[in-house]
């Protein structure tokens, strides 16, 4: 590590600390991860305050509604595998799937129910928030039909853990193995996720925290009820360390095709990235599962998670390659907090030290005879070697820049365009033909074509 790593790091550890305590926060375990290695992590405070154990990488917290995540990936997994498809009606899949819906209300597509758009009540219609026990899927099964859609199908973003506890019945129908199998054997064996548990861990397990809850006036905190989830598994119930999830997390920077720990596509990771669903006032957006943010001109995507005494936080930027996890042991953990000042302190000099290092560019002195003004019925275009690419502008735009065309060579007159603007047509072929003095004599972009000329 650079020395202005180590020290933006030192920042993180010491304002962390100092959060701890004059919140008398229990415990925190924070991992910081660029692409596929775990560049630093450390454990705060206690898993265990009664007999001060001290948290570590390897503590085990449960991880919550980040669940849902892997939900969602088993459903693109089976999807990648022809058994459903998105748009698929959940009754297709589940045909006892019975709700009051709303008046005219669409029918309940799968795709609706990992974007939460679903229009379902928050959750199944047990007390199990206050109780900690909560219903098994037959319980789930048997009081659905009276429940009653609270929103008419994808009018608006409601999150809701029952619909994800039934995109999770739908991983089992479409498998054919009960939903924890299936994640147990599709997605923890390829990761090589061995510390991890969707079956509830045994309180008395050594690496495993305890759960606090809220630090109340007095100072005190009570100790968290300690419940299976049982049908609500698939949106709440994984319990995991630092370690394990970071291998999750790495996952999310893949590409080429599905195979071995690549347990997805990068093309069904970059879907499961996009937006699928865009909040009318356009502050965030939620994909095949992952909530989408933009946040200082980047875009962010991952999820957090709260269950009686845990709080948890996984924040990724697929194209800085970074991932950040923080676990919490408390109801008022700040595991979201802790996650965005790690991205904004420690992010930028991590990508200094592990970032790819920008490539030392020569102009190909062949692309002289091609530098010149052109002109078409549509505009004119000037091409010039610029920062030592050749690039086209339009010299006429108030700001020429803003709209700069790459022409990325492929061949001798063949060119490539890279440009931001989906205007611009990026990906086409530009062509350069030229006449028998050697000189251009036109440029062929698509079917249209552009001519030079000796003066505006």
């Amino acid at each position: 590590m650079s020395s202005d790593l180590v020290s933006n790091i030192s920042v993180l550890t010491a304002w962390i600390e100092s959060r701890m305590a004059y919140k008398a926060l229990p415990g925190v375990a924070i991992g910081i991860i660029y692409d596929q290695e775990m560049i630093w992590s450390k454990g705060f405070g206690y898993a265990d305050i009664e007999n001060k154990k001290p948290v570590t990488p390897q503590t085990l917290f449960r991880i919550a509604s980040i669940t849902k995540l892997f939900t969602s990936t088993a459903l693109l997994q089976l999807r990648d595998a022809g058994k459903l498809q998105l748009d698929d009606p959940v009754v297709k899949h589940l045909p006892w799937f019975s709700v009051q819906q709303k008046p005219d209300s669409p029918p309940i597509l799968l795709k609706h129910l990992i974007t939460h758009t679903s229009g379902l009540p928050r959750e199944s219609a047990h007390p199990y928030w206050d109780t900690a026990e909560f219903p098994s899927y037959e319980e789930i099964e048997k009081t659905l039909p009276n429940q009653e859609q609270v929103l008419r199908t994808e009018t608006r973003w409601k999150y809701s853990n029952l619909a994800v506890s039934l995109a999770g019945d739908v991983v089992a129908t479409a498998s054919g193995m009960p939903y924890e199998d299936y994640i147990e054997k599709n997605i923890f064996q390829p990761l090589g996720m061995n510390d991890t548990f969707i079956r509830t861990l045994p309180q008395d397990h050594p690496l495993f925290a305890v759960g606090y809850g809220r630090r109340m006036p007095d100072g005190t905190r009570s100790l968290r009820p300690f419940g299976d989830c049982k049908g609500i598994t698939p949106a709440a119930n994984i319990a995991t360390n630092l370690n394990d999830l970071a291998k999750f997390a790495m996952l999310q920077f893949g590409k080429g095709p599905a195979g071995g720990k690549q347990i997805l596509s990068g093309h069904t990771l970059d879907e499961m990235h996009t937006v699928h669903w865009l909040d009318k006032d356009w502050e965030f957006g939620w994909g095949w599962g992952f909530q989408v943010m933009r946040k200082k001109g980047k875009t962010f995507v991952g999820h957090g998670g709260s269950l009686m005494g845990f709080r948890t936080n996984l924040l990724i930027n697929p194209e800085d390659k970074i991932a950040i996890i923080v676990l919490t042991n408390a109801d008022d953990g700040e595991p979201a907090a802790i996650a965005e000042k790690a991205f904004e302190w420690v992010a930028p000099s991590l990508i200094k030290d592990f970032g790819p290092k920008p490539e030392k560019k020569e102009a190909d002195l062949s692309w002289q005879k091609l530098v010149g003004r052109y002109r078409s019925p549509w505009g004119d275009m000037q091409i010039l070697i610029y920062q030592n690419e050749l690039v086209a502008i339009d010299p006429s735009q108030e700001d020429p820049l803003l709209s700069i065309t790459k022409l990325v060579p492929v061949s001798d007159n063949r060119f490539m365009m890279d440009v931001k603007d989906g205007f611009g047509s990026p990906g086409e072929k530009v062509v350069f033909d030229f006449d028998q003095q050697g000189k251009v004599a036109r440029v062929v972009s698509g079917e249209s074509y552009t001519f030079p000329i000796e003066n505006w």
